[in-house]
């Protein structure tokens, strides 16, 4: 009997012991996060600005956390598949996502494999980039008053020239908000809309600064408002659409995020470092001559945004009666 209650406390001790090291094994892991690459995916395809951020901040992260950050495209369905890969890894710190506007689209038009509120956990946002409203030389006003004058006198005459996803919603947010019907004319990208405003086949769009600015600058294009909560440094002189319609905020915007469940000292490392990728000059510089304003949000700050931005959409689709493509 003592031989088998001393093999009985043998046991004990050693199933004790194993369980304090696999518990000093795990500690650490964590604390000396990371061990091993880490994936920055990004649902869309190279050469956009998501992607250039993305590389630009997975540069940063390999240098200061000593483990390469791989950014990982899966373009597809206006990014749901790339974040489908995101919201279903094991949320241990080591797959990364950097999503965009589209993101809080997608469930007004279409049935999701994930719930966007509740997938992910909120990082940063990294930086919203300003898009501007432009007439051609079909439509000769001089401010966003004039031409809604001349929609009200013309009804369903004057176009809009758009493509889908994000533009597509905020020229409809703009539709709605003017109260003026004006004619929505698709189109299968943001060039080609606006090639067709310069030549004259459509009055005006709501487009992206960046691709806009030599032809606002050669005066192809002319330049109503901006879709900003503030003027931009590149055209300063262009009033803001929320001092028309307060509260109007139609800009594109890039965040990053963790699968849901991630550890919250992984999160608040990751953002702390992200905050400081953005304040590097070389980041800034690009963001600026890209349109684009360095943000860096705290977590709770993204997060807030971003309910209200689902919220925001979902509006836009059911006055507008947006479809998907």
């Amino acid at each position: 009997m003592r031989f088998v209650s001393a093999a009985r406390l043998i046991l004990a001790i050693v199933t004790a012991c194993a369980a304090h090291v696999v518990q000093g094994a795990a500690a650490p892991t964590e604390a000396n996060y990371p061990i091993k690459p880490i994936r920055l995916i990004v649902p869309f395809a190279p050469g956009g600005t998501n992607d250039i951020l993305a590389r630009m901040i997975s540069t940063h992260l390999t240098e200061i956390l000593g483990k390469t950050v791989i950014v990982d495209n899966r373009a597809g369905a206006e990014g749901i598949i790339g974040t489908e890969i995101a919201v279903k890894a094991t949320p241990d710190g080591y797959t990364l996502i950097v999503l965009s506007a589209a993101y809080v689209m997608n469930p007004a038009v279409r049935k999701l494999p994930y719930d966007p509120l509740k997938a992910l956990e909120f990082i940063a946002k990294l930086g919203a980039s300003a898009t501007v409203l432009c007439v051609g030389p079909s439509l000769p006003v001089s401010s966003v008053k004039d031409m809604l004058a001349v929609a009200k006198s013309k009804p369903g005459q004057i176009t809009l020239g758009s493509s889908g996803g994000f533009q597509h919603f905020a020229t409809a947010l703009f539709r709605i908000l003017s109260g003026q019907d004006f004619n929505i004319v698709l189109y299968k990208g943001a060039f080609p809309a606006m090639i067709d405003v310069i030549g004259g086949q459509v009055h005006a769009i709501l487009i992206p600064i960046v691709p806009s600015l030599p032809h606002l600058r050669s005066g192809k294009l002319k330049g109503l408002a901006m879709g900003t909560l503030r003027r931009s440094p590149l055209l300063p002189e262009l009033p803001t659409l929320d001092s028309i319609y307060p509260g109007v905020e139609c800009d594109q915007w890039y965040a990053m995020f963790l699968p849901a469940g991630a550890p919250r000292d992984i999160l608040a490392r990751l953002h702390g470092e992200t905050v400081k990728a953005l304040a590097l000059p070389e980041v800034r510089d690009y963001l600026i001559k890209d349109g684009a304003e360095p943000v860096g949000s705290t977590p709770e700050e993204l997060a807030t945004f971003f309910q209200r931005e689902v919220a925001k959409y979902a509006k836009i689709i059911a006055i507008g009666k947006i479809q998907a493509d």
